[in-house]
This record gives structure tokens, C-alpha cells and sequence, in this order.
């Protein structure tokens, strides 16, 4: 029969310390890049490198986001590599998909006029 012990053997007792400093290292950082983004929509003119920026700037934000939150960047590479290539491949896809969409549609449009 099993034996019920009241204590385990791996807890001091001890309550952790907080971690505020990577809080606000990370409030920080997201902050940061926000109001970069911020900067650029309020002062550069709507065009490709606009876009481009943010979306640059969206994808640091997402892995950092990913690998604070998720707890991805304290994992082993292998299961890194497992969550970041299937993530390319389906951006990949998508762009591929917008654009055979656009060309599509422009074909079809352009058929019928």
C-alpha cells in the first residue's frame, strides 16, 4: 500500500522572487516597437516600404511575443524549429495564395470586358 508523506521533497518553503524586472523589460520592448510603428504610420507616406516596415516589425513583435509568453524561447531547438517552420511554410502560402488571387481576379475582370 502506498505511503501519504505531508512534505515534498522538492519545495524549500520559499516563496520565489517576482519577477518585475522581465516584466518591464518586456512592457519595454513591446512598447517600444509600437510606438516605432506608430512612427512610421503617422510620418511616412502609404506605399510598399511602409508596409514592408510593419510587417517586419509585426513578425519581431510576434516572435518575441511567442518566445516570452509561450515560453518558446526556454524550449529546445528541435521543438523551436518544429513551431517556426511549419509557421514560414504557411506564410509562405498565404502570399503565394494573395498573390495568384490578385492575378486571378485580374484575369478574370479583364476577360469579361
Amino acid at each position: 500500500m502506498a505511503t501519504h508523506h505531508d512534505h515534498d521533497i522538492t519545495t524549500t518553503g520559499e516563496i520565489p522572487k517576482p519577477q518585475t524586472k522581465a516584466i518591464w523589460r518586456t512592457f519595454i520592448i513591446l512598447v517600444v516597437l509600437t510606438a516605432i510603428e506608430f512612427l512610421f504610420a503617422f510620418t511616412m507616406d502609404a506605399g510598399t516600404l511602409r508596409n514592408a516596415i510593419f510587417i517586419i516589425l509585426t513578425i519581431f513583435k510576434a516572435f518575441y511575443i511567442v518566445g516570452e509568453f509561450m515560453h518558446l524561447k526556454h524550449e529546445t531547438k528541435s521543438l523551436i524549429w518544429a513551431v517556426l517552420i511549419p509557421m514560414a511554410l504557411v506564410a509562405w502560402l498565404m502570399v503565394a495564395l494573395i498573390a495568384e488571387g490578385s492575378y486571378y481576379f485580374e484575369s478574370v475582370t479583364n476577360y469579361f470586358k
